[in-house]
């Protein structure tokens, strides 16, 4: 959708060979898939209406290349990905597509779908467009250290969740920036809109708490349990989520502190709320407080600086890039330890 301006260090490659089929009827009489011919030296955009739809892509060429795409408000789609000279790879993922095309409340973005292509030395050989309709969605339900947030240093967890998921299953990221349990649910651009989409099977994570600043419990519980019955209702699988933690360290290099572990100033602790209505309603959990908390007091003061944007911003709740991405990966372990995405469906390694 909204066309990304992507500095590349090497010419994106786009070769005759494997190229898709051209824009015409195909022998059962339906629209032939989407090609090579929508893209420039640096992206592609396809002029298709909302919905999920699969990309396979053809890597390589004539030299060694290593190419990583990134879609709509800069989502990453694939990750880097090297080709020996003259060789090519073949790499699949399935996108949403939807306006507006970022943040539920944000600007609308361009119509259709939009890539970008870079890395060390991007090479595209050939690509296809075809719709999904029997994709699995994975709906994120969150705030700002989730969403897909549009500009540089920022970047949220679910933003960099794409590139560990196969073809077959499409990130729905209905995350906000600034969103409580409270506004989520009262907002008809959120909450109302997550539920109308969600169908039997899909799989919908839920992280809210770094806005429910002036909840108090028993709404915050409340709230979460709203949550949980909604997705329930149309069929899905909610699955609750702690919120990560903020860099928040204290004299001796511990986060075991109000303000690291999301205590808010009417005492509501935020994870163990979650944690207890998990268990309550039998609801999976990812601890990502846990997970985040352990990890950032590993790095220490110095190094869990990366993760957010302190050096940028003095800011130690939101994450960078390279603090989205690892975040985005203790996600995708615990979908796969959980066993919440059918098997063979998410990138490891």
């Amino acid at each position: 959708m909204r066309r990304l301006a992507l500095a590349v260090s090497a010419a994106l490659t786009l070769t005759a060979v494997c190229t898709a089929a051209p824009a015409t009827a195909q022998a059962d009489g339906g629209p032939a898939p989407l090609g090579i011919a929508n893209c420039t030296a640096t992206a592609c955009h396809f002029d298709v209406p909302p919905g999920i739809y699969h990309v396979r892509l053809v890597l390589g060429g004539d030299t060694a290349s290593s190419t990583a795409v990134t879609g709509e408000t800069r989502r990453a789609l694939l990750a880097e990905t090297a080709v020996p000279a003259g060789g090519r790879v073949t790499r699949g993922f399935t996108v949403d597509v939807r306006t507006p095309e970022g943040e539920p409340t944000g600007a609308e973005g361009t119509a259709g779908l939009d890539l970008a292509f870079g890395g060390t030395a991007p090479a595209l050989a050939a690509i296809r467009v075809t719709p999904a309709r029997h994709a699995h969605r994975l709906f994120l339900v969150g705030d700002s250290t989730v969403c897909d947030q549009p500009g540089e240093p920022y970047a949220g967890w679910g933003q960099e969740l794409p590139q560990y998921l196969r073809e077959g299953v499409a990130v729905a990221n209905h995350a906000d920036s600034g969103e409580s349990t409270v506004t989520y649910l009262g907002n008809p651009l959120l909450w109302a809109t997550v539920q109308a989409r969600v169908r039997p099977g899909d799989l919908v994570l839920i992280q809210l708490a770094h806005n429910d600043k002036t909840t108090d419990e028993v709404t915050y519980r409340a709230n979460l349990e709203t949550l949980v019955a909604g997705v329930r209702e149309k069929g899905g699988r909610p699955v609750l989520v702690t919120p990560i933690v903020r860099r928040w360290f204290n004299a001796d290099g511990t986060l075991d502190n109000a303000t690291a572990l999301l205590v808010n100033g009417l005492g509501v602790d935020h994870p163990a709320v979650i944690r207890s209505v998990a268990a309550e309603r039998d609801v999976p959990l990812i601890d990502l407080t846990a997970r985040t908390k352990a990890l950032v007091e590993s790095l220490g003061v110095e190094g869990s600086k990366a993760l957010y944007l302190y050096n940028e911003k003095r800011d130690n709740t939101h994450t960078s890039v390279h603090g989205a991405t690892v975040y985005a990966e203790l996600v995708r372990d615990e979908l796969v330890t959980r066993h919440l995405v059918p098997e063979g469906m998410v990138r490891v390694g």
